[in-house]
């Protein structure tokens, strides 16, 4: 009797534990749903990354890369494909959190949160399903905009071992985002203006390392551009996907993952405790 007592708890822990998962499941089957049903969303998240790309390679690429330390002028645009090519990716990942914040709230205004909130649901899974179901959208999108890139002259050195690196690393830095996103949907009062905040996102690779080096910058902006989190995010995936030096860029990558995601979590879920009660 006493054994069994003993067990007791970690036995309900257990199913306390696969309900969570079940249900995060069930809610990601729900998100994946609707991202095919609705692919509107989705095709932008890649076609605005797209045209950025081909107008920075063909407009701008000759002269911008032709600046870049130790590049020769003549191979300007080939050499800029390769170092605009993170700061890209980043954008695409980015540009995925406004799909999320919209998704999010139109859950939160059109009841089925409220309904979810009513039922047997764990209420971490409910936002789970919204994050692990975005972070898969945002991983394809960043797939077709590096094949894009390849199709246009992109030719990175990566190894095998590099390229799990780069998988793992994009991986981590959507979740994060999609967290941080999915805060921004529920604080926002209305579907329209739930993109707003997710959209400034969209600019921090432009006020990093993103287009240009930050050394090139004024004193004011390289300050800012040096120690804002999407530098080391795209200065960790260039140095991966061209086999350079990492340094402190990848350890930075991650700590900033893990700073993000937990903001976005504690964040998401206070809104969601909170807005349980009423």
């Amino acid at each position: 009797m006493t054994t069994l007592t003993a067990q007791q708890p970690t036995l309900v822990g257990t199913r306390r534990q696969s309900h969570v998962i079940a249900d995060a499941v069930t809610m990601l089957r729900r998100n994946l749903q609707h991202m095919i049903r609705y692919p509107g969303l989705s095709i932008f998240t890649i076609l605005g990354p797209v045209v950025i790309l081909l107008l920075f390679v063909y407009v701008f690429g000759g002269t911008l890369g032709a600046g870049l330390p130790g590049v020769d002028p003549a191979a300007g645009r080939d050499a800029y494909i390769a170092y605009v090519m993170p700061g890209i990716l980043l954008i695409t990942i980015a540009g995925s959190a406004g799909g999320t914040a919209t998704t999010v709230s139109m859950d939160m205004t059109e009841g089925i949160t409220a309904r979810f909130r009513s039922m047997a649901i764990s209420r971490a899974s409910v936002l789970a399903g919204h994050v692990l179901g975005n972070t898969i959208q945002a991983l394809i999108a960043v797939a077709l905009v590096l094949g894009v890139g390849v199709l246009i002259g992109l030719r990175p050195t990566a190894s095998p071992l590099a390229w799990l690196g780069i998988a793992a690393l994009l991986t981590l830095i959507s979740f994060a985002i999609t967290w941080l996103a999915v805060g921004m949907g529920m604080q926002a009062k209305s579907v329209e203006t739930a993109s707003n905040w997710p959209l400034l996102l969209t600019f921090m690779p432009f006020l990093g390392s993103g287009f240009v080096p930050t050394d090139s910058m004024p004193a004011f902006l390289q300050w800012f551009a040096q120690y804002q989190p999407f530098t080391p995010f795209i200065e960790a995936t260039r140095g991966l996907l061209f086999g350079t030096e990492l340094g402190w860029d990848g350890v930075l990558a991650v700590a900033w993952c893990v700073v993000i995601t937990l903001i976005g979590y504690v964040w998401s879920l206070t809104i969601y405790e909170r807005k349980s009660v009423r």
